[in-house]
């Protein structure tokens, strides 16, 4: 697999994870992020020893797009801070199956992981295990319009019609975007496990396409974007 390294320096390193390659995994044999960068490292390095690299977040194997992750322990703790006090900023684009009622919302829900199906699904705050879940969605396109902006507000979008949406992730659960778009009718394209099983889209149609966060040493304003191939 070639990497597609966007930034690299001393503390972090930056690149686009592609469809179907997961974040990280036990099982034998299978290729992951985390073992091709340290292979990357390591090749690169003067040092032979095994390279840290520490994960900050996750994609899920289906997803493309952006990952950061550290290469000291400093800048996992800082950027690990960041992620837990919202100051670490994850953006992603989604072709949904079906237009939302409210062209732009937040959903707060509550999940609960099923660690026998490796599932997530809506559950009351009160159900052993519920973590909650915040987004905030917005539709870019629909078939009718080029942009949010040329949007009508009649009745011409269908539930059978597809929508681009920008989301902005605040938590970041087990499948939490899959799981909440498929909560409001709207499941993501290519989804077959929430929603969408007859979807002709060969790839899950959800991206990674943009970071924001703060350098952990040099304090730096950092944003990386992403622009994937997608079709409406």
């Amino acid at each position: 697999m070639d990497l597609n390294i966007l930034y690299e320096d001393t503390e972090i390193i930056l690149c686009i994870k592609p469809a179907g390659i997961p974040t990280q995994t036990s099982r034998p044999g299978t290729p992951d992020m985390v073992s091709i960068l340290k292979n990357h490292l390591y090749k690169k390095s003067t040092v032979k020893k095994p390279p840290y690299l520490a994960v900050i977040h996750r994609l899920d194997q289906p997803v493309e797009g952006l990952l950061v992750f550290a290469k000291t322990p400093a800048a996992a703790k800082e950027l690990n801070r960041q992620l837990q006090t919202s100051g670490f900023g994850k953006y992603y684009l989604a072709v949904l199956m079906g237009c939302p009622s409210i062209p732009e919302a937040d959903l707060e829900d509550y999940l609960v992981k099923d660690g026998r199906t490796n599932t997530s699904h809506i559950c009351t705050k009160d159900t052993p295990g519920a973590k909650s879940a915040r987004l905030h969605y917005r539709i870019l396109k629909t078939p009718y319009s080029d942009s949010m902006n040329e949007m009508s507000d009649n009745s011409e979008m269908t539930k059978s019609d597809k929508c681009l949406v920008e989301i902005q992730l605040d938590t970041g659960r087990h499948h939490q975007i899959r799981v909440q778009m498929a909560n409001i009718g709207c499941p993501i394209a290519g989804d077959r496990k929430y929603g969408s099983p007859y979807s002709s889209e060969r790839q899950l149609q959800l991206f990674a396409c943009r970071l924001k966060f703060i350098h952990p040493k040099n304090k730096k304003h950092m944003e990386f974007n992403h622009t994937p191939d997608i079709h409406l």
